[in-house]
């Protein structure tokens, strides 16, 4: 004996679920919509068969097509390679002081030096290089170790105090907290002020005077006009990479700054070193 229960109004058969009186249709569903769905599952079987689908241990199933995003995007890279092969052998080879701004190959450097700096170096530096508390500003003139071409890309390639590269740019400056008292302290930094500012207490000024030629002379020299060669900055030019303010040199003197910057040697290729000592030089404050 058969249940089906038939619509009297429709003469469709209902499925049974009843909500407030009202029976629901048992409806067919469009021939057009079946086949649709039919062949959504035949395209499905095809794809994973194609194409890789399946996530595996250390992979995924390959598909007998053998494609792959990253086969293409490498393909992309090689052939963009390929195509400034010349001019990358011209880079790693040229004289960077020599580069004129205009010629192919500066202009080459310049916007592949870009890339690299917006991807490796914004991060400290800054989107436009302006610098930030800790982190120097590479447009203008101040620079620890020299500004040219050649000390930028040292610089680039060995980094800045760091215990990966054996050439890196090293100095230290002692932590003065170990060696003088609250009062020298003030009365250094009181000195070091009056280099660049008139508004300073000249009784400290007085007292700070020998402290700072009997113990920081040696690398800041006489005038407190830097030395390069040792890494020591310039304290008369009111440049100031961790604030300028007394505050400020007051613990500079009593901690002393160690700032790191990595070896980009070890993370980059030659030619990317290149490149972005060239787009650094060519932001403006480039000796």
């Amino acid at each position: 004996m058969s249940n089906r229960k038939i619509d009297k109004e429709t003469g469709i058969e209902t499925t049974g679920h009843s909500w407030d009186g009202i029976e629901e249709l048992n409806s067919p569903l469009p021939r057009w919509w079946l086949w649709t769905f039919y062949l959504t599952i035949v395209w499905g079987i095809g794809y994973v068969i194609a194409y890789p689908a399946w996530p595996m241990v250390s992979g995924a199933t390959a598909g007998v097509l053998g494609y792959s995003t990253r086969g293409e995007v490498a393909q992309d890279i090689a052939d963009h390679e390929a195509k400034n092969a010349s001019l990358v052998a011209a880079l790693n080879n040229a004289d960077l002081a020599a580069l004129a701004p205009g010629d192919d190959l500066h202009r080459y450097a310049v916007a592949r030096g870009d890339s690299v700096f917006a991807a490796q170096c914004s991060q400290c530096h800054g989107s436009g290089a302006a610098g930030a508390l800790g982190y120097p500003n590479l447009l203008d003139n101040d620079w620890l170790w020299g500004g040219d071409i050649e000390n930028i890309a040292y610089t680039v390639r060995h980094g800045i105090r760091n215990d990966q590269d054996f050439d890196s740019r090293y100095s230290q400056m002692p932590a003065y907290g170990d060696l003088f008292d609250r009062d020298e302290i003030k009365a250094v930094v009181e000195y070091v002020t009056s280099l660049s500012s008139d508004n300073v207490d000249a009784t400290l000024v007085a007292a700070g005077e020998p402290l700072f030629y009997d113990n920081c002379a040696a690398c800041h020299g006489d005038e407190g006009l830097g030395n390069r060669d040792l890494g020591a900055p310039n304290l008369a030019d009111a440049i100031w990479l961790y604030g300028g303010d007394r505050e400020a040199l007051e613990y500079t003197v009593r901690n002393a700054r160690f700032g790191v910057m990595p070896p980009w040697g070890q993370r980059l290729s030659e030619e990317d070193v290149r490149a972005v000592s060239v787009y650094v030089h060519s932001l403006g404050g480039g000796e």
